[in-house]
C-alpha cells in the first residue's frame, strides 16, 4: 500500500475546511478494530455448532437451521445498518455504537456458559442418554446475546470497509492504489483474526473450558472499541447526505408517469442534467441500458427549473445522474444473485465439514493431540493469507502490465475463476466425505462420537483439498465482489455497497437452510436414506456436495453470461460531455465485459 501522507484536496465551497487524507496512519485504528471485532465475533461464531449442539443440547440439524438464520438475519441487518449510516449518523459513529453493542452481546454469550443457571445440564455419554433442553429463561439470555451481535455487526460489517476507503484520497494515483491495495490487506488481517479464532480460541473453549473460551472473544471486542476511538483525532469522517433511496425512488415514481412519452432522438442531449454543487457522487453519462428508466428526464410544459438549474418538482422530474445512480444499483444485482450461490456452497466448507471432521481420524499424525473439529476451517484461511499477499504484491503488478488494468484483470473475471473454483472445491467435498462414509462402515473404526456414530479411521486432514481450494476461491471471489460493489456502487452509497456482499450471505444463508431442511425431510423415507441425518455415517452427505456442485456449475454459466451482459460505471469523462464523450458512450454501450 503506497504511502500518502497529508494529501489534501480543497472542496468546492470556500467555507468548507480541507480534507486532510492520512490514509496509512489511520489504517492500523481502522483495521485493528475491525481484525478485534472479527477475533471477538468469530472466536463466538466459529464454535458456535459444537457450543449449541454440546453445551445447550440441540440436535444438529435445529443448531445448523437455527446458525443459518443467525447468520443469515445477521447479514441481512447491514443493510438497515448501512441506510441508518448513510443517511443520518455517518460511519464514525455508527462504528461506534456497533462496536460497544457487539461487545455487551459477547458479553451476555459468555455469560451463558460461565453461570449454570444460565444453561441446561449436560447430557449423559453414553448412546441414548437423555438430555434436558434449554429453559424459556436460558434462550432468552442467550438470544439477547445473539441480538446485540446483531446490532453490532449491522454497523461494523458494511462501514468499517467504506470507512477505511475513505481515508485515501480517491482522486490521486496513490490514493486509487492505496484504495484497491487495502481491500486485499483488509481480507488479509481479517482472515489472520479468523485463523486464531478457528486455532487457539476455539481449543481453549472445546478443550480447556467454555467460559474462558467464551471470554477472550468478549476481550478482544473491548480492545477493537479502544482502538478504534484511539484514531478519532486522524479520522476523515464523511458527513450522511440523506436517504439515497429517495433520489432512487422519484426515479422510478417519475419513469413510470411519463412512460407514454418518447424519448428524443438525441437523448444524451436534450435530456434534464443537473447535479448538485455539493454533491460527493461523480457525474456519470448517459447510457442505453434500462432505457424506460430514462423517461423520467424528458422535460414537459408543465416541468419547471429553478435559478440554480434543479428541478422545482423533482418528484415530476429527475435528473440524467440520478437516472444512471439507479442503473449502477439494478445493474450490479444480478452479479450479486451469483455471489449468493457462491456462499452457498462456501457454507458447506464451515458447517457440515466440522461434522465431517468430528466423525473422522483427528489425531495430528502420530500424536495423541487431536485437532478440534471447528478448527479444520482454519485451512482455508491459511490458504487466503498466504496467497492474498502473493497475489497482491507479484500477480497482480505482472498482469498490469500484460493487461494494462489497474487490477491485472477485470473484476468479474476475478470473481468469476473464484466462482468455477467452488464447483471444484464441492466436487472433491462429495468424493473425500464418500471415502470417509465407506472407510467407516467397512474398516474397524476409532471409537464412537456422542449422540453421532462411528468414527472413521480416515484421516481428517483429507479434508485440507477442499478447504484449501475454498481459501483459493475466497481470495478472487470474496474480494473481488467487495471491491467490486465498492466501485460500481454511487459515491453517495458505499456503506449500502458494504452491506450489499453481507445480505448476499444472508441470502446464501436463508437458502441454505432451506435446502438443508427439505433435503432432510424429502429424504427421510427415500430408498438410499436420509442424506443428512445425526450419524453422517447412516447418510449420504457426498449425494449433497454433488447437488451443490450441479447448482454450483449452473451459477457458474449464469455468472458468465451476466458478465457478458455487464457495463462498468463510466466516470473517464464525468466532467465534460462534449461530441469526443457522445461518441465515447455509444461504443461503451456496445461494449461488453
Amino acid at each position: 500500500m503506497e504511502k500518502e501522507k497529508n494529501e489534501q484536496i480543497v472542496l468546492e465551497d470556500d467555507d468548507e475546511p480541507q480534507i486532510n487524507y492520512r490514509g496509512v496512519k489511520a489504517m492500523p485504528f481502522i483495521i485493528g478494530n475491525e481484525t478485534f471485532e472479527k477475533l471477538g465475533a468469530i472466536g463466538t461464531i466459529s464454535n458456535l455448532l459444537v457450543y449449541l449442539t454440546t453445551v445447550f443440547n440441540m440436535k444438529s440439524i435445529t443448531a445448523t437451521t437455527l446458525l443459518n438464520v443467525f447468520n443469515g438475519t445477521t447479514n441481512f441487518s447491514t443493510l438497515l445498518g448501512a441506510y441508518l449510516c448513510d443517511t443520518y449518523f455517518g460511519r464514525y459513529k455508527t462504528l461506534g455504537f456497533a462496536s460497544i453493542a457487539s461487545f455487551i452481546g459477547l458479553l451476555l454469550v459468555d455469560l451463558t456458559a460461565v453461570f449454570k443457571a444460565l444453561h441446561p445440564p449436560e447430557c449423559g455419554t453414553k448412546e441414548g442418554s437423555h438430555c434436558v433442553s434449554a429453559s424459556p429463561l436460558q434462550w432468552l439470555f442467550l438470544l439477547t446475546g445473539f441480538a446485540l451481535m446483531i446490532v453490532g455487526a449491522a454497523g461494523i460489517r458494511p462501514c468499517n470497509l467504506a470507512f477505511g476507503a475513505d481515508q485515501f484520497n480517491p482522486n490521486t494515483e496513490s490514493g486509487k492504489r492505496g484504495i484497491n491495495s487495502f481491500f486485499n490487506w483488509y481480507f488479509f488481517t481479517l482472515t489472520f483474526a479468523q485463523m486464531v479464532s478457528v486455532t487457539l480460541v476455539v481449543y481453549v473453549q472445546s478443550d480447556v473450558s467454555w467460559s474462558i473460551g467464551l471470554a477472550i472473544p468478549a476481550i478482544f471486542m473491548f480492545v477493537s472499541v479502544l482502538l478504534f476511538f484511539g484514531g478519532t483525532k486522524i479520522y476523515v469522517k464523511v458527513k450522511p447526505q440523506g436517504s439515497p433511496f429517495t433520489s432512487m425512488a422519484r426515479v422510478v415514481v417519475v419513469a413510470v408517469k411519463k412512460r407514454r412519452l418518447k424519448l428524443p432522438e438525441q437523448p444524451w442531449l436534450s435530456l434534464f442534467n443537473y447535479q448538485p454543487p455539493k454533491s460527493i457522487n461523480l457525474a456519470l453519462p448517459y447510457s442505453n441500458q434500462f432505457r424506460f428508466l430514462n423517461k423520467a428526464a424528458i422535460i414537459t410544459p408543465e416541468d419547471k427549473i429553478n435559478p440554480d438549474g434543479s428541478a422545482s418538482e423533482p418528484w415530476n422530474l429527475c435528473s440524467i445522474q440520478q437516472i444512471e445512480e439507479v442503473k449502477c444499483l439494478l445493474k450490479v444485482v444480478p452479479v450479486w444473485a451469483a455471489g449468493i450461490t457462491y456462499s452457498i456452497a462456501m457454507a458447506q466448507q464451515t458447517q457440515y465439514v466440522v461434522f465431517q471432521a468430528l466423525q473422522s481420524n483427528r489425531r495430528f499424525f502420530s500424536f495423541k493431540f487431536q485437532i478440534p473439529a471447528a478448527s479444520y476451517t482454519v485451512f482455508t484461511m491459511i490458504t487466503l493469507v498466504i496467497f492474498v499477499p502473493i497475489y497482491d504484491r507479484i500477480i497482480v503488478p505482472q498482469l498490469r502490465r500484460i493487461t494494462g488494468k489497474e487490477g491485472g484483470i477485470s473484476l468479474l473475471q476475478r470473481i468469476g475463476f473464484g466462482i468455477s473454483l467452488t464447483v471444484v472445491a464441492s466436487l472433491v467435498s462429495a468424493f473425500v466425505e464418500e471415502k470417509r462414509r465407506n472407510l467407516a462402515l467397512t474398516k474397524p473404526t476409532l471409537g464412537y462420537e456422542p449422540h453421532r456414530g462411528a468414527i472413521s479411521s480416515m484421516s481428517a486432514l483429507w479434508l485440507i483439498p477442499q478447504l484449501s481450494l475454498a481459501g483459493f476461491a475466497e481470495s478472487f471471489t470474496s474480494i473481488g465482489l467487495v471491491e467490486f460493489y465498492y466501485k460500481q456502487f454511487p459515491e453517495n452509497m458505499r456503506s449500502v455497497a458494504g452491506a450489499f456482499f453481507f445480505c448476499g450471505m444472508a441470502a446464501s444463508s436463508y437458502i441454505n437452510s432451506f435446502l438443508v431442511t427439505i433435503i432432510h425431510r424429502t429424504t427421510e423415507g427415500a430408498a438410499t436414506g436420509n442424506w443428512l441425518p445425526e450419524d453422517l455415517n447412516k447418510g449420504r452427505l457426498d449425494y449433497f456436495y454433488f447437488l451443490i456442485t450441479t447448482i454450483g456449475i449452473l451459477n457458474l454459466g449464469y455468472f458468465l453470461v451476466i458478465s457478458r451482459w455487464y457495463r462498468y460505471k463510466d466516470i473517464s469523462h464525468s466532467h465534460s460531455r462534449g461530441a469526443a464523450t457522445v461518441e465515447m458512450e455509444k461504443k461503451s454501450d456496445k461494449a461488453l465485459v
